[in-house]
């Protein structure tokens, strides 16, 4: 259903009155292009949340929908079905979720959360909502339960009373089982909070009622007085009943488990300490630790299963959490990777008083979800079809492509089908209720996610499911430290040495380079074939910052000569780069080292992403290497770029060379704008110079640059110490890199062709341009030098440089040239080599014989602003102020259906899109504001109006910003709920119907009706009716748009209802239609039958 959006009325007039947006006027190039994008093609909703739910605290499952829930300690609720059907919803207090309780095959489940209240969700619709609440005012909610097909809801509290509710209404019973009534009327103190509630499995009058010093109720609900009470000195945390009942089981503080009969209530029948050792001379064995929960399960064929989580004896320090499976005399410890949360068996039939027959336990830990095959030998573990690994290692960087090429998600999943573990179940998931949605978005969609411990995974993300495709460990490429002292002292960082800061992807060439935070770059190729490298190849470039003696741009460059690698050359050696230098000097001052050691063993690489090439900044005169800011590859040139706060280095990858390494002061030659003077407190920084696009906006002041965090949002984020004896002061006069674009375009005002060429834009808001000038592909691209050389030309805006894209005269975007995938290990025929090899890079840059006429626009955004310069003119055309007080920390160019708009998140919470290339605002919703770093250093957006965001640790947020994408949410969704037929009860069979002893019924209603128990006190607790009814909707602003928002909801309510009434009215004819079928039935089945046989 659409969202009413008071934006897209006013649309017009921001762009008219917005004294920030601005079209410089007299450019003829103003009125030259048609956009199509308009504002009512713009609407911000969340669509899914991927990965493991984070601080899990509860978990429930429907045996007969077969649906999971677990809810969460800050409020949320996911629900799992059928891989690829999960579902994210959040209750507004956002208190911790102490129990689910499912209506079996209902379509709703009860919540309990810390803030004692319940709730009733409806999982018949695709975005679950709240039917009721009620909130508990004087008494603290301890522990629920709701007996299968019942309406009545049983709620325990910290005082020890019980109270009921109806789960229908949401209203409670005056029936109450106050803790006085229910203890020994001798009894001196109070039996503590309510820790157990569940009914007789053959007798729905008797409930049993576990209090947490150690006291059992058999309380009668008829004649409200209780019928046994068991007492044990030890503590309760959990009870469960043999399916009889003429049994049950409770689990103990002191690591025991006591097994009374119903009728025997002096002691216990047993006492089993499933870890204790047994002293010989007769005596109890030693306390172990609380068993926390226990479940007690019966098979037809064989022993019962006893499931229990703790009770490990106290001596085993250091041993990992335990799942412990009792079966007949055989005792199964499962070692567990993270604590326990919760665990449930998981059973054929829904029915308590039924053989239970477990075939699964599926157990919920800190930081997975684990499920069990309890049928097989050695109890293997089902493979785990959830995204639920995000989070195996921190994720410090993302990065999402829409529309990618067609062949690159079966490659990607083919290279990781060789990376699966083997030894699972060969059983099913368990876990299969659902339907998936009806995907209309029929594009590839990919998500990297690059983590600390240096790994990176590739997803498929495609018709808003997630599922992993193929990791690549980029640690591989180091020598690993062989003991804890063995660390190398090189490093920038305490912890995490390898971990991932900068990905940049080429989908079409499939080359990945990646920067990490100890100051290295790797390239990859991706190949179908294993390879065996005996070399790798390794460049080091030494980046340093230079005052003092300004030289020209050739003199800084460094001599720096790649390892010989098993192409070229066949005995390794070592690294040559700085064969005049040694480690350190004579004074022990760290210099031209890296911080990490390459490895020199051969490296076995599988098919997938192989290593290329290996750069690593060195150590300059004893201060470590700046962290890297900015990264760019180009496979069409074959080139890949990387700058920090010191400068930046242009690297060749075909031939492994450097083809640049500049200080960013260097790069202006005699264009630098700024006085600059380090190492001095005082920094003036007078723009001087003429000729220059805007100038004077560029001029920062140092209280500008402290509230808007550039390049170093990116690095502070994860790098916890930085050895770095730069003061704060020099840091702050020094002028990053934070932006790389490589085009094919006008470089400077003179030119009438366009030629390749890369731009970078800095923290001090500069964009620079360097010329690249490439030999012919082919045989001479091998042999023959790439020359690269600043052109002088210079753009200015306010606040670092975030993002730069072209667009050709018709303002369709440019993307940068590229080379097509082709298989890097080819054959050795040589004929097929040379074919290969002259095969021209696809360029989809346009061809270099343009007329002069034919404009091209630079998009440039920074922090601050946004501007679009005509080329070659090189003239400002439009220009928006994008935020005054608040500064963009993410900013994307991207491709809509139907046209292209820049796309820009804020520090302050909004999500902004403007037109292109007029600038005109589209959209801006203040979504969310900016609460840690990790949404700053994840947020993204992409192609089709898709982003997303890391919400938690553990969790992907996906959004979209596009208005047909949230109208045709409601269909990809998947459906929790499907109609399914409840299993027959047990028969109770000839003579346990004729001599009693068959599960006893209960008119509830009678006894706990208002009719019979009266009201409950109405300051107890207060209902509150949900908003469930309608998916999602909420009153818009007010004014007209306001009404209008509600004369449509209005509307829309009342379909529903009419649309409700009219399948309440087929339900009841069904329902009509079914109970005279069965009458008839029932009629010809007894027409027969003796009076005994009743």
């Amino acid at each position: 259903m659409k969202k009413f959006n008071i934006r897209k009325v006013l649309d017009g007039l921001t762009a008219v009155s917005s004294s920030s947006s601005s079209a410089q006027p007299g450019n003829r190039e103003n009125d030259l292009i048609q956009e199509t994008l308009q504002s009512e093609h713009f609407q911000l909703c969340k669509t899914v949340r991927h990965g493991f739910p984070y601080q899990p605290s509860s978990m429930a499952f429907d045996p007969v929908q077969k649906i999971l829930a677990i809810g969460t300690q800050n409020g949320a609720l996911r629900l799992f079905g059928r891989p690829g059907v999960e579902c994210y919803c959040q209750h507004d207090s956002g208190a911790a979720v102490i129990q689910l309780q499912f209506l079996i095959n209902e379509g709703a489940l009860v919540s309990a959360l810390a803030d004692d209240s319940i709730h009733l969700w409806n999982l018949r619709q695709k975005r679950p909502a709240i039917l009721h609440s009620l909130k508990f005012n004087r008494e603290r909610i301890t522990f629920c339960h709701l007996p299968f097909q019942s309406k009545w809801l049983y709620v325990g509290t910290e005082r020890g009373n019980i109270h009921i509710v109806n789960v229908e209404c949401f209203t409670l019973s005056g029936y109450v089982i106050m803790w006085n009534k229910a203890i020994e009327l001798s009894s001196k103190s109070h039996p503590g909070p309510v820790v157990h509630i569940s009914d007789n499995p053959m007798d729905e009058g008797k409930l049993i009622i576990g209090f947490e010093s150690g006291t059992v109720v058999l309380w009668d609900l008829k004649s409200k007085k209780a019928d046994y009470r068991y007492t044990y000195d030890e503590a309760i945390h959990s009870v469960d009943w043999h399916h009889e009942g003429k049994q049950f089981l409770c689990s103990h503080s002191d690591g025991t488990l006591t097994i009374w009969n119903v009728k025997s209530p002096a002691k216990p029948a047993q006492i089993i300490t499933p870890h204790g050792k047994q002293p010989k001379d007769g005596k109890k064995p030693e306390p172990c630790k609380p068993i926390l929960k226990v479940e007690y399960k019966t098979t037809r064929a064989g022993d019962p299963f006893m499931i229990l989580s703790g009770g490990l004896s106290y001596d085993t320090v250091g041993r990992r959490p335990c799942l412990t499976v009792m079966h007949g005399k055989s005792t199964a410890v499962l070692e567990m990777d993270y604590p326990i949360v919760d665990f449930l068996t998981l059973c054929e039939t829904p029915y308590p008083n039924d053989f239970q027959e477990p075939y699964a336990v599926v157990v919920l830990l800190e930081k997975d979800l684990v499920v069990i095959d309890l049928a097989q030998n050695g109890y293997p573990i089902f493979e785990n079809p959830y995204p639920l690994s995000i989070h195996e290692s921190p994720v410090t960087c993302c990065e999402y492509f829409a529309d990618c090429p067609v062949d690159l998600i079966p490659a990607l999943y083919s290279a990781g089908s060789r990376q699966k573990r083997q030894g699972y179940s060969k059983k099913e998931w368990p876990i299969s209720g659902g339907n998936w949605g009806l995907g209309t978005q029929s594009y590839p969609e990919i998500i990297i996610t690059g983590h600390a411990d240096g790994s990176i995974k590739f997803w498929d993300a495609s018709a808003i499911t997630l599922q992993v495709l193929y990791k690549l460990k980029t640690a591989k490429v180091f020598e690993k430290a062989r003991n804890k002292d063995d660390k190398p002292n090189t490093d920038i960082v305490d912890e995490d040495p390898f971990a991932i800061q900068i990905l940049s992807w080429c989908p079409e060439s499939r080359i990945l380079c990646v920067a990490g935070v100890s100051a290295h770059v790797i390239i990859y190729r991706f190949s179908k074939q294993e390879v065996t490298t005996e070399v790798l190849q390794l460049l080091e470039v030494r980046l340093q910052y230079e005052l003092n003696d300004m030289e020209s741009p050739d003199g800084d460059q460094t001599p720096a000569t790649p390892t010989p690698g098993a192409s070229s050359n066949s005995q390794p050696s070592a690294p040559q780069s700085h064969p005049s230098t040694s480690s350190s000097s004579s004074d022990g001052i760290r210099d031209n080292v890296p911080c990490l050691k390459v490895r020199s063993t051969p490296l076995k690489q599988s098919a997938g992403y192989q290593v290329e090439l290996v750069i690593q900044l060195v150590w300059v005169s004893g201060e470590p290497p700046q962290q890297i800011t900015s990264l760019g590859v180009n496979s069409s040139y074959g080139l890949v770029v990387f700058g920090n706060s010191n400068g930046l280095a242009i690297v060749d990858y075909i031939q492994k060379t450097v083809l640049l390494n500049l200080g960013t002061i260097e790069l202006y030659g005699s264009n630098d704008p700024y006085q600059r003077q380090p190492r001095s407190p005082r920094k003036t920084r007078q723009p001087s110079g003429a000729g220059l696009c805007d100038i004077n906006e560029g001029s920062t002041t140092s209280e500008d640059r402290c509230k808007s965090p550039t390049a170093d949002i990116r690095d502070n984020s994860f790098s916890r110490s930085r050895s770095s004896s730069v003061t704060s002061i020099d840091k702050e006069s020094r002028e990053a890199i934070t932006c790389f674009y490589f085009c094919e375009t006008y470089t400077r005002k003179t030119d009438s062709s366009t030629a390749p060429s890369l731009w970078v834009g800095t923290s001090l808001g500069t964009v620079l341009v360097i010329v690249l000038n490439l030999p012919p592909a082919g045989e001479q691209r091998l042999l023959q030098p790439v020359i690269v050389s600043p052109s002088g030309t210079l753009i200015r805006l306010k606040g670092a440089i975030l993002r730069m894209a072209f667009l050709d005269s018709t303002g369709a975007i440019l993307p940068p040239a590229y080379e097509a995938w082709r298989e890097p290990n080819a054959p050795d025929d040589k004929d097929e080599k040379d074919k290969l090899r002259k095969r021209r890079p696809v360029s989809v840059s346009p061809s270099s014989s343009q007329e002069i006429s034919e404009n091209q626009y630079a998009v440039i955004c920074s922090e601050k602003q946004a501007k679009v310069i005509a080329l070659p003119s090189q003239n400002c055309i439009y220009k928006h102020n994008i935020t005054e007080t608040s500064f963009v920390l993410r900013a994307d160019v991207v491709q809509m259906s139907n046209g292209i708009c820049l796309a820009c998140f804020c520090a302050n919470g909004h999500i902004m899109t403007l037109s292109l290339p007029s600038l005109r605002p589209l959209l801006d919703v203040n979504y969310l504001p900016l609460t840690d770093m990790r949404i700053a250093r994840t947020f993204c957006f992409t192609n089709n109006g898709q982003a997303l965001y890391l919400v938690s640790p553990t969790e992907i947020q996906r959004i979209t910003y596009s208005q047909d994408t949230c109208e045709n949410l409601q269909e990809m969704l998947g459906e929790l709920f499907t109609p399914v037929e409840t299993p027959e009860a047990p028969n109770r069979g000839f003579f346990k119907g004729l001599f009693g002893g068959g599960a006893q019924s209960l008119d509830r209603e009678e006894l706990f009706g208002e009719s019979v128990a009266g009201k409950a006190s109405r300051s107890l607790a207060q209902h509150i009716p949900g908003p469930g009814g309608i998916e999602g909707m909420k009153g818009a602003a007010s004014g007209v748009v306001g009404e209008l928002a509600r004369a449509r909801i209005a509307l829309d309510e009342r379909g529903q209802k009419l649309g409700e009434l009219e399948e309440r009215t087929a339900a009841m004819m069904a329902s009509a239609d079914s109970f005279s079928k069965h009458a008839h039935d029932m009629m010809l089945k007894c027409k027969d039958k003796k009076w005994y046989q009743f």
